[in-house]
């Protein structure tokens, strides 16, 4: 249980404040959303793959192109909820890695909506992340933050970045970031619903109740994900409460920061909840390297891990300061020699990469090149007949 006082301090992004202003009324407003609705039998199920809170998923077929679908059903929630999930994907649509949604249909008779996504060939991530090269990861983090400085900059917040939100095909070296259900247009100085995003990644100004967070939030959920991607343990922080993940956070990175953080902003704590953190110095993460990650560490991804989990949101990297960070060298120059070739590829998109590389592949010329950072960090070429 926390409180926060009035005179708690307001809290403004340090980037993309005014991305909504700049963009218009028309750009967040979703209450009168008016939406033109597809025809539900150009769609066929053909399985189920998922279920969550809000909709049951399925995997479907365009029967007009015999292409393959994603179909969202949507359970009965408010109109309200539907239109902002509606009004984020219709905004975001072409976004860099962001889920493209294709059409939206409801039944005739119990007016039931349904989403229809791009199909992305997804491996679970319990499965796929074991698999990753050290490049590998490295390659689909930078992927995340271009997704994620994408809706930053159009001033919306996911609110809900994990990895079973996180689809990749990783034949073709394709992310896509799915499921805007609980994201939120950012408007400097307006409170919002710290009721989102899942327990494990949640970050600490949603564990204590500060409502005026900003874009950074997506931060720490995308560094507790590369956490548990780099430390094979998932999840990083295993709270079995709200008040039990802050616990084990604090565990991790010690008590005094949080303490200074919530002067800053001057938040209050109970009793309860504070003899329930106690006091901790903060761990190395090297009590967490064991044989089976070590291949993923190295002083650069601790230290992006350090710049992405910090306590005060406003001294977390932004999505784009991050992509600057040397962890990514190999990942930018695979990207610097694509661009150079002038081949028609798209980061992310088109043939596979390679078994320890960082990078994607682009065609051209009946030739498929893939690119990517070698153990050595120089930039490698293969070029694929």
């Amino acid at each position: 249980m926390v409180t926060v006082p009035d005179r708690s301090v307001v809290s403004v992004s340090r980037v993309y404040q005014d991305a909504c202003a700049k963009l218009g009324d028309d750009w967040f407003e979703y209450e009168n959303l008016h939406l033109n609705w597809g025809i539900q039998d150009h769609y066929e199920v053909t399985r189920k793959v998922g279920r969550g809170k809000y909709s049951e998923v399925f995997e479907g077929i365009d029967i007009r192109t015999n292409d393959l679908v994603v179909i969202k059903v949507l359970k009965p929630i408010k109109k309200k909820k539907v239109k902002r999930e509606l009004k984020m994907l219709q905004n975001l649509r072409g976004g860099v890695n962001i889920i493209e949604l294709l059409d939206v249909v409801r039944d005739p008779q119990s007016k039931t909506p349904a989403l229809v996504f791009e199909h992305v060939d997804n491996l679970d991530s319990k499965l796929l992340y074991p698999q990753f090269t050290d490049g590998d990861v490295r390659f689909y983090v930078f992927e995340l933050l271009k997704a994620l400085d994408f809706c930053h900059s159009h001033g919306i917040i996911h609110r809900d970045v994990k990895p079973l939100n996180i689809l990749i095909d990783h034949n073709q070296r394709k992310l896509r970031l799915i499921d805007w259900g609980l994201a939120e247009f950012y408007h400097p100085g307006v409170e919002l619903n710290v009721r989102v995003a899942s327990r494990y990644y949640k970050a600490p100004e949603l564990l204590v109740d500060f409502t005026y967070y900003d874009y950074s939030l997506d931060i720490w959920s995308l560094g507790a994900t590369f956490g548990s991607m780099i430390f094979r343990r998932d999840p990083l922080f295993h709270g079995m409460s709200n008040d039990d993940q802050l616990v084990k956070i604090a565990k991790v990175l010690g008590t005094d920061d949080l303490w200074k953080y919530l002067d800053k902003y001057n938040i209050d704590i109970d009793a309860e909840l504070e003899a329930a953190v106690g006091a901790h110095s903060r761990k190395p993460w090297g009590r967490f390297v064991t044989s089976d990650n070590s291949k993923y560490m190295s002083s650069d991804a601790l230290d992006l891990l350090d710049r992405m989990l910090l306590y005060d949101h406003a001294q977390r990297g932004t999505a784009k300061e991050l992509m600057q960070h040397p962890y990514f060298a190999g990942v930018r120059a695979a990207e610097d020699v694509r661009r150079r070739e002038g081949d028609q590829g798209v980061a992310g998109q088109g043939g596979g990469g390679t078994s320890n590389g960082e990078g994607g592949a682009a065609g051209g010329g009946g030739q498929t090149a893939v690119y990517f950072a070698g153990e050595d960090g120089e930039v490698q070429v293969q070029r694929l007949s």
